[in-house]
């Protein structure tokens, strides 16, 4: 279940060559995952290590650590299983959260009520969308916008969007590889939260995955503390998608 780390992988390294060159992106595949370096990444959230499963090897996260060491980024976090956490702090990483892994039958999530339109993203409005996913997130608009923008079209990606009318009010992305899916950078303009766009874009890219053939379809965001909501969270859950595992953040430091 590496999907994530492919679909990371995909972002960033087949963006435009012009944009990938100015964010400073720095690419390796280390035993079973990924590390990504964008030196000039203005969101501090793209430079990410993950998709090493759960028998890491001491000498695989020193990999990964000397990658980011030689890279030129700042910062950076690496996603690891919770039996790996002495082997983290042992290293002098940072724990910054854990995050919540799901999967569900993309044939078995039903299509909820909305008001809103939700479909494909057009072709003439990629880079719309991609900034209101990045803004939404505070995320620049900017070569971090090319980068999402050239997933519309892209062979093995599916963005979404809900329309009020014609305006887009949220988007979303879905990424396939083989027999699985993965849901990612689903977002929804803030005026416009509570009206079901978030649901309906679960739904539709299960739809979409389960038509490419996928059997899987996987998902992840932050797990909230004891007595805290985290709405992405409760929208996965209520579309029939289970918690599988969990992962920590940890962060790597210069």
């Amino acid at each position: 279940m590496t999907i994530e780390a492919d679909f990371m992988y995909d972002y960033e390294t087949r963006m435009p060559e012009a944009a990938r060159d100015r964010l400073g992106v720095r690419s390796a595949r280390i035993g079973r995952g990924v590390a990504l370096a964008m030196v000039h990444d203005p969101s501090t959230y793209w430079s990410k290590a993950l998709g090493f499963g759960f028998d890491l090897a001491p000498e695989v996260l020193d990999e990964v650590l000397e990658f980011y060491r030689e890279s030129g980024a700042e910062r950076a976090v690496i996603q690891l299983t919770p039996p790996f956490a002495e082997l983290a702090r042992d290293r002098g990483l940072e724990h910054a959260g854990t995050w919540v892994k799901l999967a569900g039958d993309p044939a078995k999530v039903a299509a909820p009520a909305t008001e809103l339109r939700i479909g494909p993203v057009p072709a003439g409005r990629a880079r719309e969308w991609a900034d209101l996913v990045l803004g939404t997130f505070g995320m620049p608009a900017g070569d971090l916008t090319e980068m999402l923008a050239g997933t519309v079209g892209r062979p093995g990606w599916h963005p979404f969007a809900a329309f009020d009318g014609e305006r887009i009010v949220a988007g979303a992305n879905l990424y396939v590889n083989g027999s699985e899916a993965a849901l990612n950078a689903a977002a929804t303009r803030p005026d416009d939260r509570g009206r079901g766009a978030q649901s309906a874009l679960i739904a539709a890219r299960a739809a979409a995955a389960a038509e490419a053939g996928c059997r899987q379809i996987f998902a992840e965001t932050w797990k909230p503390a004891d007595g805290a909501h985290n709405g992405s969270l409760a929208n996965m859950l209520r579309a029939g998608l289970a918690p599988i595992y969990e992962r920590d953040n940890w962060i790597w430091r210069r």
